[in-house]
């Protein structure tokens, strides 16, 4: 049963592979920004939430739900290139692996 064995040395050499590549993905990071760069977030392509920089111009009270839209556009434009750069990098990593055709990795 030398090709079953060889299947499953298969399959543990990709989910080591994917779990390397998910662990890559927390160093990578993006910056989605709002209102012309007023407000910027950081953020891994994880999706964790790094940091938030607001410009000092918002912080009157008055401006008080612009600050939280903006905020909102940022986290939300942060949260796109994450998807973005994951896509990526997954790519990357599936891409020398041989896999069946049709066959999709569960992420």
């Amino acid at each position: 049963m030398k090709g079953i064995e060889d299947m499953l040395a298969m399959a543990q050499n990709v989910q080591a592979e994917l779990a390397k590549a998910q662990a890559n993905l927390d160093t990578i990071e993006v910056e989605g920004v709002a209102g012309g760069g007023l407000v910027k977030v950081r953020a891994s392509a994880k999706g964790r939430i790094i940091a938030v920089d607001i410009d000092p111009s918002l912080l009157a009270p008055d401006e008080k739900q612009i600050v939280e839209d903006l905020i909102a556009a940022a986290i939300n434009d942060a949260r796109a290139k994450a998807d973005a750069a994951s896509s990526a990098e997954m790519s990357k990593m599936t891409s020398g692996l041989p896999l069946p055709p049709g066959f999709k990795l569960p992420f």
